[in-house]
């Protein structure tokens, strides 16, 4: 009789967990897995597939209003939002039992329900209670909201996804991705949207130049900014909601959205009581292969708050696997990991920012260009493209390489592959232009930006 359940007994199926439980079993192991929710996770199920799905409606907007410039009709259909929130959820539905089949072909045990750890080798789910040789924490990340009077009022992006109506106006609190993407969306969609953010500018820890940038073209779009504000309080008056900052000052919107970060969803799973060492936001800490601070307790994603993508949960998966079940010891490199941001318009960077590069290197060169692309020469649009290199001023390594326009995530996933083979200066000048396209400026770019002032 086997000493345990299951060799490997998984808490969370979202993308890290059910990529880890998958190839656990495909190496031979007795796999578990438990979800309180539905399989797929905050990417598939409320992040990026949903998120993305409106993003592609709310760039409808401007197809129809750029094809007047290239001898369309400027007729602009009308929106209605309940066909695409069906819709959407529609696919998400699909993509759930995707998900269900791939764990059911793979031979993984799915058990409904929140699991709790009893001990090191013991979970309970529904009352009933599994043991395994191993147990991998991958519950991912929950929206946190400000503690100010009146926060219930406001929805998360969780909530956003499944409203019942467009609001007609959104003041959303916040300037990170997750800020900045439902601004785009609700703005292409037709409601007016207020950012209020805390600092200077959007996106913290994203290179300065993009960031500004981007903060223009949104204020472009009619998108209101109300930096180095604070919000104070909430409440619900006729047609919507009253939000007090800082300074006393009132801003009216028909629905308010709180987008002020995420934090580790460790709460309610026994960690701290059998000994498993959390930060003091909650994450799990592990080391270099995923271990936590009890033997037989893993985690991955973003439950440990390392780089908080789906990409790299999936890759975290898979190597845990590979080391635990498939003799294969692996790690994953969080060198040049690329990201997106699908703002309208879109980011796309990897590598080193500016500042970061030059906290690191003695020398520093920066390669810039800003320019209107091609496109909205007959559309008339008025929006521009910023590209921009960050190379090491000794050795000619490209460090960084950050976009913001039209296919920068698109882009940008190509120049990590050549970022990750250490790339030069010279290798991308050496590389043949492909003409005409916007990703041949990465690969045109001659002139240095002049060094800032010695301080």
């Amino acid at each position: 009789m086997a000493e345990f359940d299951f060799d490997l007994f998984t808490i969370g199926a979202g993308s890290g967990g059910v990529a880890a439980s998958r190839r656990a079993a495909a190496f031979g192991a007795r796999v578990g897995i438990c979800e309180g929710s539905r399989v797929g996770g905050t990417c598939v199920i409320r992040g990026c597939v949903p998120k993305k799905l409106l993003v592609y409606a709310s760039q409808f907007r401007d197809a129809f209003a750029d094809a007047c410039g290239y001898g369309w009709d400027s007729h602009v259909p009308a929106f209605d939002w309940p066909t695409l929130i069906a819709n959407k959820d529609k696919e998400i539905d699909r993509l759930n039992g995707i998900y269900i089949g791939m764990l059911e072909k793979a031979g993984v045990t799915l058990v409904h329900g929140h699991g709790r750890l009893i001990d090191s080798h013991t979970v309970e789910v529904a009352g009933r209670r599994y043991t395994a040789r191993r147990i991998l924490i991958a519950t991912g990340g929950w929206p946190v909201l400000p503690r100010v009077p009146g926060i219930d009022h406001a929805v998360t992006s969780n909530e956003a996804l499944h409203l019942g109506h467009l609001p007609h106006s959104i003041l959303i609190i916040g300037g990170g991705y997750i800020a900045v993407e439902f601004a785009g969306i609700f703005r292409g969609l037709g409601a007016e949207v207020t950012l209020m953010i805390r600092g200077e500018e959007l996106l913290n820890g994203f290179d300065d130049d993009i960031r500004v940038a981007l903060a223009r073209e949104l204020r472009k779009r009619g998108i209101e900014i109300l930096a180095r504000t604070r919000i104070e309080s909430i409440a619900e008056g006729p047609g919507g909601f009253t939000v007090t900052d800082h300074l006393g000052r009132e801003h009216s919107a028909g629905l308010v959205m709180a987008a002020t970060g995420r934090r580790p969803n460790t709460r309610d799973l026994g960690l701290e009581e059998i000994g498993v060492e959390l930060t003091k936001d909650g994450a799990v800490k592990v080391d270099e292969w995923s271990r936590s601070s009890v033997e037989s307790v893993y985690a991955i994603g973003d439950v440990t708050d390392r780089v908080n993508l789906t990409p790299v949960a999936i890759a975290e998966g898979r190597a845990l696997a590979e080391t635990l079940f498939n003799n294969n010891p692996m790690t994953v490199s969080y060198t040049n990991i690329p990201t997106g941001v699908f703002s309208l318009p879109p980011l796309g960077t990897v590598g080193l920012t500016e500042a970061e590069a030059r906290a690191r290197f003695a020398r520093v060169d920066i390669y810039r260009t800003d320019f209107r692309p091609m496109k909205h020469t007959l559309s008339g649009r008025d929006e521009r493209i910023l590209m921009k290199l960050v190379v090491d001023g000794e050795s000619q390594r490209v460090l960084g390489c950050h976009m913001m326009g039209m296919d920068a995530p698109e882009i940008v996933q190509g120049l990590a592959v050549a970022l990750n083979c250490g790339a030069t200066k010279q290798d991308f000048d050496r590389t043949i232009a492909l003409h005409p396209s916007t990703a041949e400026e990465f690969v045109l770019l001659r002139e240095k930006v002049p060094d800032p002032p010695a301080a």
